[in-house]
């Protein structure tokens, strides 16, 4: 990857709708060499797909929460399978540090967050979570 693709991507990053004109423009290059690179780029598995971000109202998850969860020794992959299980649970990290994963869940109601975290707790291989109530997003990429 060079300057010009890492250029394009923080501009598909910004709007992944902008057209192959606005892209090249964006990065100095032709439209013809824009599609070029961003075809190289999705066959070479650096670009993986696009995606459409909700507002939180829309996207069903007016309440946010991060879930940090320490798992048991060895319980990390069963873990993980419960928690593909929660739909509420829309993001799962492996981390560093005091925990070893952080979950994120979107839910409609504070009710609805607080039986979520309930159910992640006593799932089995968790040992203890501490949750964090996101209460605004400053920016998103």
């Amino acid at each position: 990857m060079d300057a010009i693709d890492e250029k394009l991507i923080h501009a598909l990053r910004e709007n992944a709708r902008a057209s192959t004109a606005q892209l090249a423009r964006l990065v100095g290059r032709s439209r013809t060499s824009v599609q070029s690179r961003i075809e190289r780029l999705e066959k070479r598995g650096v670009i993986v797909g696009y995606g459409v971000r909700l507002a939180p109202e829309h996207g069903g998850g007016a309440v946010r929460a991060h879930v940090m969860i320490k798992v048991g020794p060895k319980e990390a992959r069963a873990v993980t399978a419960a928690l593909r299980g929660i739909e509420q649970v829309r993001v799962l990290h492996s981390v560093s540090g005091d925990v070893d994963l952080i979950a994120v869940a979107m839910t409609a109601s504070v009710d609805d967050m607080d039986r979520v975290i309930d159910q992640i707790g006593a799932l089995d291989g968790v040992e203890r979570t501490t949750s964090s109530i996101i209460l605004s997003t400053k920016f998103e990429r």
